[in-house]
C-alpha cells in the first residue's frame, strides 16, 4: 500500500490550526488568558504559549500577553523555558510574599506589585481585616508580557479590556501593558485610601465626642491595616521612578511620561498613608487619655459609694459588738434613732459627693 502524502497542517495565515483539545485541563486551571496583539489589535483564535510566541516571531511584529493565576513550579516551568525566564524570578513568582521591586534579567524585566482591596464591614474576616492584600508579578520582554496573580482579587480582565478598546495605546507594545497594570494597581490604592479615610473620620468623631466609650483595639487594628498598606505603597516608588527615567530600552519613550503620571498618583497615596499613620497615633494617645479619664471617673464613683456604705456599716459594727454598756441601749427610741443617724449620714455624704461631681 503506498504511503499517504504528507498533510500540510498550516493554513493560509501560516500557523497551525488550533482546536480546543490542544489546551489541556491542567493548563486551563491556571492560565487565565493567552492572546496575541498585532498593531494594537487582538488576533482571533485560541492559543497556547508555545504557538503564540512562535506566531509572533514568525510575523516579526506584535507581542504575546499571558495571564497566570497562582501557578506552581511544575505548571510554570514550560512557560519559563519557552520565554527564557530567569529561575530566580520564576521562584519569586511561584512562592510570592515579595516586596514591590523591579529587576532586570538579561532581556527580561521582572516587576512585583502588591495589590490591595478594601473589605466592606459585611465581608471582613473574623480577624477584622480591613485591607486584603495580594501580589502581582509581571515578566516583560521584547515581544511578550506574562502576568502572575496571587490572591482572590485584582483581576486584570478590566485592564485587558481597556487596552483592547484603545488600540493606539496597545500598539506601543508590552511596555504599554506594564503601564496599564501599574496604573490600575495604583488607582486601587487611591480607592482603598479614600475608604480608609472615611473609617478614620468616623473614629476621630467618636474619639472626640463627649461621653462616649472608645475601644482602643479598634484603632490599633486600623493602624495595623495602614501599616500593611504602607508596605504595599512605599517600596513601589523607586521602581516607578526607574521606569519613568528610562531604566531600560524595553520601555518605549512614549510610555515613560505615562509612568510619571502613575508615580504622581503613588506620591499622593504615600502622603495620605503617612498622614493616616500620624493621625492614628494621635487618636491612640487621645483614646488612652480618654480611657484614663473614664477610669478615674469610675474610681471616684466607686470610692464615693464605698464611703457612703462604710458609714452605716461602721455604726452597725459598733452596736454589733454586744457590750452591756452601750449608748442608748435601754432607750425605747434608741434603735430607730440609730437608723435615722445612718440614713442622714448617707444622705449628707451623697450630696457632698454629688456636689463635687463624684457621683
Amino acid at each position: 500500500m503506498p504511503a499517504l502524502p504528507a498533510i500540510n497542517l498550516r493554513n493560509r495565515t501560516g500557523r497551525k490550526p488550533v482546536t480546543a483539545p490542544r489546551r489541556s485541563e491542567p493548563i486551563a486551571n491556571y492560565v487565565v488568558d493567552c492572546a496575541i496583539y498585532v498593531d494594537g489589535h487582538r488576533l482571533p483564535g485560541t492559543w497556547n504559549h508555545q504557538e503564540a510566541i512562535e506566531e509572533v516571531r514568525r510575523r516579526g511584529t506584535g507581542f504575546v500577553w499571558i495571564g497566570l493565576r497562582e501557578p506552581n513550579e511544575q505548571q510554570i516551568n514550560g512557560i519559563a523555558e519557552t520565554f527564557g525566564l530567569h529561575e530566580l524570578a520564576v521562584e519569586d513568582a511561584v512562592h510570592a510574599h515579595q516586596r514591590p521591586k523591579l529587576e532586570r534579567y538579561d532581556n527580561t524585566l521582572f516587576m512585583v506589585l502588591k495589590t490591595v482591596r478594601y473589605l466592606e464591614s459585611d465581608t471582613r474576616s473574623a480577624s477584622a481585616e480591613i485591607v486584603d492584600t495580594g501580589e502581582l508579578m509581571v515578566f516583560l520582554g521584547r515581544d511578550f508580557v506574562i502576568t502572575v496573580r496571587h490572591g482572590d482579587h485584582m483581576s486584570l480582565a478590566e485592564v485587558r479590556t481597556q487596552l483592547e478598546d484603545d488600540p493606539e495605546q496597545l500598539a506601543l507594545g508590552p511596555s504599554a501593558v506594564l503601564h496599564g497594570i501599574a496604573d490600575h494597581v495604583v488607582d486601587s490604592y487611591l480607592d482603598v485610601t479614600e475608604a480608609i479615610q472615611d473609617d478614620i473620620d468616623e473614629i476621630e468623631a467618636e474619639v472626640f465626642e463627649p461621653r462616649t466609650r472608645i475601644d482602643a483595639e479598634q484603632i490599633y487594628m486600623m493602624k495595623r491595616e495602614v501599616m500593611e498598606l504602607r508596605r504595599a505603597v512605599m517600596p513601589l516608588t523607586k521602581p516607578l521612578q526607574r521606569l519613568a527615567e528610562g531604566y531600560t530600552p524595553m520601555i518605549a519613550d512614549e510610555v515613560r511620561s505615562y509612568f510619571r503620571n502613575v508615580e504622581d498618583h503613588l506620591t499622593k497615596v504615600s502622603e495620605m498613608v503617612g498622614s493616616f499613620d500620624e493621625l492614628l497615633t494621635t487618636l491612640v494617645d487621645a483614646t488612652l487619655a480618654k480611657i484614663t479619664i473614664q477610669q478615674n471617673t469610675d474610681m471616684r464613683k466607686i470610692s464615693a459609694w464605698v464611703a457612703i456604705i462604710s458609714t452605716p456599716t461602721m455604726i452597725a459594727g459598733i452596736y454589733g459588738m454586744n457590750f452591756d454598756l452601750m449608748p442608748e441601749t435601754e432607750w425605747a427610741f434608741g434603735y430607730p434613732m440609730v437608723l435615722v443617724v445612718m440614713l442622714v449620714a448617707c444622705i449628707v455624704l451623697f450630696k457632698i459627693f454629688r456636689r463635687n461631681r463624684w457621683l
